[in-house]
């Protein structure tokens, strides 16, 4: 059975983001078919896709290169999910459906019961399902995408440190469902916004101290 490139293509980038293939580090597709068990064409594909994406350059006499992303460069994705989250939490609170209130409200009581007993790793799951829900609340095809691919990108380039006070973050996460599901898009919106600016002060970039490119030798958070 032939192994579609999407498959290929999250293979590829879990492996980037995870650090095991370093910024600058050579990607051949004969190398990355032998890996994931499949032909080059799927491998082809993938390295497309992700050179669209940002993850992936193409190094003239080098070919594919796992891409070396600078401090700007993350400082700058970092500002553009705090403008993407309010947003999609904005569009949410007008679109969600009962079924998303239902996954949200269960992760909330999820998070909230987690963080009273400081389980760090089902917090940090439990976080980005929320945000990933609250997306896929919004409605909007392109907005869920471009919060995926940043989410994604972050995951590559920061270390994110635990909430020194996580009870209160959940909280915050059990205040903007009530928003959203009251219908009230501006209040989801600043709520939202004030969440991810207080989150975005705990992410550490993965930086090399003699170099401005973003060091993946640590694993993703």
């Amino acid at each position: 059975m032939r192994i579609p490139a999407h498959a290929v293509c999250t293979a590829i980038r879990d492996d980037i983001v995870s650090g095991f293939f370093g910024p600058g580090g050579r990607l051949t597709e004969e190398v990355l078919a032998r890996r994931y068990g499949v032909s080059r064409v799927p491998v082809r594909e993938a390295l497309r896709t992700l050179e669209s994406e940002g993850f992936v350059t193409t190094r003239r006499h080098a070919g594919a290169c796992v891409a070396e992303p600078t401090e700007q460069e993350a400082a700058d994705l970092l500002e553009l999910r705090m403008l993407l989250e309010p947003l999609a939490a904005s569009r949410a609170a007008r679109r969600r459906t009962e079924g998303h209130l239902k996954v949200l409200r269960g992760l909330v009581r999820l998070g909230q019961e987690r963080a009273r007993r400081a389980q760090g790793e089902d917090l940090r799951a439990l976080g980005s399902w929320f945000h990933e829900t609250l997306a896929q609340a919004s409605g909007s095809p392109g907005l869920i995408s471009l919060l995926t691919q940043t989410r994604h990108k972050i995951a590559w380039m920061y270390v994110v440190e635990a909430p020194a006070r996580p009870v209160d973050s959940w909280a915050e996460h059990g205040a903007i469902v009530d928003a959203v599901a009251r219908g009230d898009a501006e209040r989801a919106r600043s709520l939202t916004a004030l969440h991810t600016a207080t989150a975005a002060e705990a992410h550490r970039p993965r930086v090399r101290t003699s170099q401005r490119a973003v060091n993946m030798a640590s694993g993703p958070h």
